[in-house]
């Protein structure tokens, strides 16, 4: 089967949508399985897509990008062995042989946008701190835009050029390239979750985060335990607050009333 110009446009625009809209107006739930399905409803095989979409949505359950950190591209690899496996007609294993490696290499383009997303918020800091605020919302919309390419071309480089390209590319870096991006990804979970704690209130809740710190990290409580003492601390905080206003709303009231 022979891709058309019109699919190959809408299968490349489902892979940039899928990425613009999760930093931005988040209408869709662009998951892995939504992705084999909207590639599979484009090539006229909609029941493939959800079966490698589904597939693939068990092979990354647990799988998340928390604070900052990077993780394959299994939507787009769902969208790269959706593709192959309908075109070649030889079935979801060799998809998934392609869909994987271009998923690997998300890895690296994620990290590349953001070291680049690094430079335009100091930027856009620069413009603020100048008064140049239309400046600034200006450099703000290049971020959404430059992450959709970051899924768009190896979709496109994929479905266009075949799986030999994508190869090529990952033979070609150089190890010294690929280290630092190792590197770099391995720093951005903490960073990110420094950043994280920098909006926490942690001066007056750091006793919580130590409790969780030892749940996790010495008695080794899965993080739904961890999180379950969260809630109920948050609640027991919650309550406290609650009885606190309501006896200062009293208060409040009963001095009106003399």
């Amino acid at each position: 089967m022979e891709l058309t110009v019109i699919q190959i446009i809408l299968i490349t625009l489902v892979a940039y949508l899928k990425m613009t809209d999760t930093v931005t107006t988040q209408f869709f739930a662009f998951n892995t399985i939504i992705c084999g399905w909207l590639v599979g409803l484009i090539l006229g095989d909609s029941a493939t897509g959800l079966y490698i979409g589904a597939t693939m949505q068990l092979m990354s359950m647990g799988v998340v990008a928390v604070g900052g950190s990077s993780m394959p591209d299994y939507p787009v690899a769902a969208i790269i062995a959706t593709t192959i496996a309908i075109t070649t007609g030889k079935g979801m294993e060799a998809g998934l042989t392609i869909g994987i490696p271009v998923a690997m290499l998300g890895v690296n383009f994620d990290v590349i946008y953001k070291i680049f997303n690094g430079f335009l918020m100091r930027k856009e800091v620069a413009l603020i701190e100048n008064g140049k605020f239309q400046s600034a919302l200006n450099v703000i919309k290049i971020s959404p835009l430059f992450y959709g390419l970051c899924s768009a071309i190896p979709v496109l480089v994929c479905i266009t050029a075949g799986p030999t390209v994508v190869n090529t590319i990952l033979d070609f870096m150089p190890t010294w390239f690929t280290s630092g991006l190792t590197i770099a990804g391995g720093l951005l979970p903490g960073v990110g979750m420094a950043m994280l704690l920098m909006y926490m209130p942690l001066n007056k809740y750091w006793s919580f985060l130590l409790v969780g710190f030892v749940l996790s990290a010495y008695i080794g409580v899965p993080v739904l335990g961890v999180a379950a003492v969260g809630l109920a601390a948050a609640y027991e905080v919650y309550k406290g607050q609650m009885k606190v206003a309501s006896t200062t709303g009293a208060m409040a009231g009963g001095l009106e009333d003399e």
